[in-house]
């Protein structure tokens, strides 16, 4: 449905977005992540057709945005990360100067109107002054305006900054329920966010892709994705060695802290010199079980722990910010 290829931006001397290239198919809700100032509203912006690419291209259904706007806009719900809106308007006289912009024909207007302030949440606020709602409910407002005309696609920018705690849960239940029904693409920095509501995930940094797919798919890819949180107690040295080797595997230890009761914290890391080819979790697993039996150590607990999106995301970025 949404097909980007080598798509470039260029303000002047700046290189906003640099050879990006992605698919998004029907029914899936992509988390576009990123720091601040990495690309991920210029790539917005130009799916959306308010900017055209330097070079390369941006398809939607197969029409390009550049050659196709108007049709490109009828397919696509838009929420700027600052929506904007008439304060002195009221939620049903803005959503339908808004149903009759997108040419929703007058008489289903009424009834798309009230389908989306339901779907919304917004029957309690429908007849008050948009400039006396809280942001959650501007928020919500927002997202009415974007689903308005039924889009099969929705591009969200940032739909929960500066909000609270249950209002971020709110939105967040309804991108996913929305999620359900169409493709979504979801701009965020927050980690949380894209956890919470994303099946994939494009990380981008630097106006490049750093990485893309599941969570647990980038993170076989980065080296060292297999760690270990180990408490061991017995005879343990005052100083471990930060990396060691035992049945031709080698382990870096990442953390370790020593506990009241005598025992030991560990966090240990398998360094995949194989960038990922060969031993699987659990061998690693019974390796590192060996080694505390044969260094005479008594282990009290081990968990195996798997690369969180936290993880992904800080040793993408600083790999790049050193490239």
């Amino acid at each position: 449905m949404i097909e980007v290829q080598q798509l470039s931006k260029q303000y002047g001397k700046v290189q906003a977005v640099r050879n990006v290239s992605f698919q998004v198919g029907t029914g899936q809700v992509i988390g576009l992540l990123g720091p601040n100032g990495a690309g991920k509203t210029t790539i917005m912006k130009i799916l959306t057709g308010y900017h055209y690419p330097s070079s390369g291209t941006a398809r939607i259904d197969g029409l390009s945005v550049e050659e196709h706007p108007e049709e490109i806009k009828k397919r696509i719900g838009y929420l700027p990360e600052n929506a904007p809106s008439y304060g002195d308007l009221t939620p049903l006289e803005y959503l339908s100067f808004v149903a009759e912009a997108r040419e929703i024909p007058k008489q289903q207007r009424a009834n798309r109107i009230n389908e989306v302030i339901n779907i919304c949440s917004l029957k309690d606020v429908e007849n008050k002054p948009i400039e006396t709602l809280s942001k959650g409910y501007r928020q919500r407002l927002g997202l009415a305006q974007a689903i308005i005309h039924d889009p099969p696609i929705l591009i969200l920018d940032e739909p929960t900054t500066g909000l609270d705690p249950n209002q971020i849960l709110e939105i967040r239940n309804l991108i996913r329920e929305l999620g359900r029904r169409k493709t979504v693409i979801l701009s965020t920095h927050i980690l949380q966010e894209v956890e919470a509501v994303c099946s994939q995930v494009i990380i981008i940094h630097q106006g490049k892709i750093a990485a893309q797919g599941t969570s647990a798919e980038i993170g076989k890819q980065l080296k060292g994705q297999e760690s270990w949180h180990l408490v061991l107690t017995g005879k343990l040295p005052e100083v471990l060695p930060s990396q060691f080797v035992f049945k031709g595997n080698t382990f870096r230890l990442q953390d370790s802290a020593r506990l009241d009761h005598g025992g030991l914290s560990l966090k240990v890391v398998h360094v995949d010199e194989n960038k990922g080819a060969s031993v699987t979790a659990p061998i690693l697993g019974e390796t590192l079980f060996d080694w505390a039996v044969d260094c005479g150590y008594k282990i009290i607990h081990m968990e195996h722990q798997k690369f969180s999106l936290e993880d992904i995301f800080v040793q993408l970025t600083r790999e790049g910010e050193e490239k």
